[in-house]
């Protein structure tokens, strides 16, 4: 820019300009009040301890966790077995259910080195037919007593007695092996 554009800016600003002097004290008041706004501190995080926030935590997850334990429960049908079927079904479910443990008893008593292993293949035939079971009472829920579902629930029924008696009767089987074996090398 030449002098002449500035000189004549300032030519068009005459008596545009503040030119007055500030009132006595001026500075002092500007300072003080500057002195005002750096005491004053903003304090945005209270110093003070929220006690019922983590209670209201925990009772939140408490709440969160009974709802879906409450939705989980309504989702899954009660599973149905012969008993809830009619009445001469829970009858029959009842006796075998009887005769099972009968049985198991029997089988635990007959317990020792020699037919350990039977016993435990035994046992473990009876798991695979307990989960057997448990599918037949879920087909039972969904088929709605289906007349095949009840059968093959009888029939896994009678499976498991078979399988104890037959372990009976091959324990009894060895037990007598044993015995005659004995006779024989004691009167020779």
């Amino acid at each position: 820019m030449s002098k002449d554009t500035i000189n004549d800016m300032f030519d068009n600003l005459k008596g545009n300009f503040d030119t007055e002097m500030p009132k006595l004290g001026h500075q002092k008041r500007f300072l003080d009040k500057l002195q005002q706004q750096n005491d004053t501190i903003v304090d945005t995080h209270p110093n003070r301890f929220n006690y019922w926030k983590p209670f209201l935590a925990v009772a939140a997850s408490i709440i969160l966790c009974f709802s879906i334990f409450t939705v989980v429960q309504q989702q899954e049908p009660e599973l149905m077995d012969l008993a809830s079927v009619s009445p001469e079904l829970s009858q029959t479910q009842s006796f075998f259910t009887t005769a099972i443990e009968q049985e198991l008893v029997a089988l635990e008593a007959q317990r020792s080195p020699e037919t350990e292993d039977m016993i435990y293949d035994a046992l473990r035939e009876l798991k695979v037919l307990e989960g057997e079971y448990q599918m037949l009472k879920i087909d039972l829920t969904e088929s709605g007593n289906d007349k095949r579902v009840v059968y093959a629930m009888i029939a896994n029924f009678q499976s498991r007695i078979d399988v104890l008696k037959t372990v009976l009767e091959h324990i009894e089987e060895v037990k007598n092996f044993k015995l005659n074996q004995n006779e024989n090398t004691t009167t020779i």
